[in-house]
């Protein structure tokens, strides 16, 4: 793989990283008092970990970190937050089924790009396969938890 297209590949993944990581934290500090509150404070933690663990895999590649796309990220996320939902000045229920359905999905994603780089780690020796497994383990285990989740939101509101 040209390193250019790792680097557009990886950059790619940063951006969404700072999407899940502002989503995850911003759920887990509007359920502040509720009993999923704790789950939620753990995944956005671990969340914005993997966020990290990419910009450190990223620098030993020797991959740039573009801005542009990092603010682009973090932009996101907060229009994101403009979408109507059919209550005037609060959030309703969708807004956490539809936040919880957008972090699964980011999960997902990242889920894929750790079994992408374990794919590449025999020829790139700045890739440590066993870090590697951790990340895809912990997202297998955020996968769960956020779906857990998102199911019993949606029974609540629908």
């Amino acid at each position: 793989m040209q390193q250019d297209v790792l680097g557009i590949y990886l950059n790619d993944h940063l951006a969404g990283a700072t999407v899940g990581a502002g989503l995850s934290r911003h759920l887990a500090d509007r359920h502040g008092r509720s009993a999923r509150a704790s789950v939620l404070k753990r995944v956005a933690d671990e969340i914005a970990q993997d966020r990290q663990s990419l910009l450190m895999i990223m620098d030993r590649l020797g991959v740039p970190v573009h801005r542009y796309k990092v603010l682009a990220g973090w932009v996101l996320e907060r229009v994101r937050r403009l979408k109507p939902n059919g209550v005037l000045r609060r959030h309703s229920g969708l807004d956490t089924v539809m936040e919880l359905e957008t972090l699964r999905l980011g999960v997902e994603g990242k889920s894929l790009l750790w079994l992408t780089l374990l794919a590449l780690a025999p020829q790139r020796t700045a890739l440590d396969p066993a870090q590697l497994r951790d990340l895809l383990d912990r997202a297998r285990t955020q996968l769960d938890t956020v779906e857990d989740l998102r199911r019993k939101a949606a029974t609540a509101v629908f």
